[in-house]
């Protein structure tokens, strides 16, 4: 799988999320500007000794990202108010899943381009904003595993 952080904010989500992609194998793609340096303590700390295990590719913007996808890429873009559930969608093994920035989300020009891979994670209490980035990533990622048969685990 292909985890995509969109000009990610909070060095500790991104941390817990290059932990999640190092224990699962999936792709980290970070596409910039992101809002915090590389070598913040922070992220390492999030990361702890994972990062060395991380496969991690960095994208100077939205442009350069989608400009090195393979043609055949399959794109998700998970973001609130989405038409689709998660759980509705049929994942494959190559595809990115696509999270934007922590204060501002995907931008909705792209959200409204691709309604058809736009998926959103239920919420119950309207007045709560949003969910932690790193959890939503955790909750769709292993969605699609599971939907995988867990391929590759090494229980």
């Amino acid at each position: 799988m292909n985890i995509v952080l969109v000009e990610p904010e909070i060095p500790p989500n991104t941390g817990n999320v290059a932990r999640l992609c190092a224990a699962t194998r999936s792709v980290l793609h970070l596409v910039g500007p992101l809002g915090f340096q590389l070598d913040d303590t922070q992220l390492k700390r999030a990361g702890m000794d994972y990062w060395r295990q991380v496969r991690c590719q960095r994208w100077e913007d939205w442009t350069a990202f989608v400009q090195g996808l393979p043609l055949d890429a399959r794109l998700w873009l998970v973001e609130s108010k989405g038409p689709r559930l998660y759980t509705e969608a049929r994942f494959a093994a190559e595809d990115y899943l696509v999270f934007g920035r922590e204060t501002a989300g995907l931008p909705r020009q792209l959200l409204a381009a691709n309604r058809e891979r736009w998926l959103r994670i239920p919420m119950f209490n309207t007045q709560a904003r949003s969910l932690n980035l790193s959890n939503c990533v955790a909750l769709v990622l292993f969605e699609a595993l599971r939907q995988q048969g867990f391929a590759g685990e090494e229980g």
